[in-house]
């Protein structure tokens, strides 16, 4: 509810001024009075309903007098539609598989983190197509673009390590994103590349498909996920269990780097959890889908309902005064 004329609530400001006055008024009013030497008797006289009408006339005024402001304070009942059209993006995310995002220098492994950080930032996008595409030594399309994100989401948590032969076909991961893309008819194609590692596998090379993305007009964002120095890998020994080993975290930035300049997208190094959520968050800016909305508000009038009962208790105070109680704060 809104009010047109809110200003003229400041009228209930004389109520307690109007009332303080006539109470005073009673209090002090010297009436003719009549002596008796002893008031006891008239205790056990029955009392008369117009004792307790007598306040109700004042009561009734005050109430019609605040419904009367009320209404003159215009009350409207607010309807909000709104129109909202919305020219989303169309992203596809291309993820490592290999086996080296097994590696756990970021918690719980590499793998899992690039798949919940992915999970949250797909939360985000309402409007936008999106699609999910991993790759190892091959490279394969896990669900195509589309806006059904709860079964994006529920393809992504069943992608892991040893789908496909081990190896990290880099260049393979962008074509087969490209392949997704390049017949979508919206204004803005988008590549999210997630690897840990260096183009050792597959037929085409990265900046030969960083090329071909540029051709159709898609930005690719490059990711390289992983600590600088070494990584605790896990080794399941059928000996002595699990246990872990350090490897090298060799990732191949200027590749990755001239991949993404090339096609007008950036390249990011997450070494830990907050900086893969951050990387994810400066994407989800940089990428914002067109969102027109048009509000139509429509206002109905309650006025008519206050007016109708402050009449109504009005009358009512006035039928009370005149027939039943006249009350000695309305009259001097």
């Amino acid at each position: 509810m809104t009010w047109a004329n809110p200003e003229f609530f400041w009228l209930l400001i004389l109520i307690p001024l109007y009332i303080g006055y006539k109470v005073w008024f009673v209090l002090t009013k010297k009436d003719p009075s009549l002596t008796f030497s002893s008031t006891n008797f008239l205790k056990d006289l029955p009392g008369n309903y117009r004792a307790y009408l007598i306040w109700l006339t004042p009561v009734l005024y005050v109430a019609a007098y605040t419904l009367f402001v009320v209404a003159l304070a215009r009350p409207q009942l607010e309807n909000s539609n709104i129109e909202r059209s919305a020219e989303g993006i169309d992203i596809i995310m291309s993820i490592d598989i290999s086996s080296s995002m097994l590696a756990e220098d970021i918690s719980p492994n590499r793998l899992s983190a690039a798949k919940s950080v992915a999970s949250d930032f797909i939360n985000e996008r309402l409007s936008d197509r999106i699609g999910i595409n991993v790759f190892a030594r091959e490279s394969f399309t896990v669900v195509p673009p589309t806006l059904d994100h709860d079964l994006v989401k529920n393809m992504l948590e069943t992608i892991d390590v040893g789908t496909v032969r081990d190896g990290t076909a880099i260049g393979m991961g962008i074509a087969t994103s490209i392949n997704r893309l390049r017949d979508s008819e919206a204004e803005s194609k988008v590549i999210i590349l997630l690897t840990d590692g260096m183009n050792n596998a597959g037929e085409i090379d990265p900046i030969t498909a960083g090329e071909m993305a540029a051709t159709f007009g898609i930005r690719i964002y490059t990711l390289g996920i992983g600590t600088r120095g070494t990584a605790p890998y896990p080794v399941d020994d059928p000996v002595f269990g699990r246990r872990y080993q350090n490897v090298e975290v060799n990732i191949d930035e200027e590749m990755l780097t001239q991949v993404a300049n090339q096609t007008g997208g950036q390249y990011y190094r997450a070494t830990d959890l907050q900086e893969l959520i951050a990387i994810y968050d400066e994407i989800d800016q940089l990428e914002q889908s067109e969102i027109e909305e048009i509000i139509y508000i429509d206002r109905e009038d309650l006025y008519p309902w206050y007016l109708g009962s402050g009449i109504l208790l009005l009358l009512l105070g006035f039928l009370n005064e005149r027939f039943f109680a006249r009350s000695p704060l309305f009259y001097s």
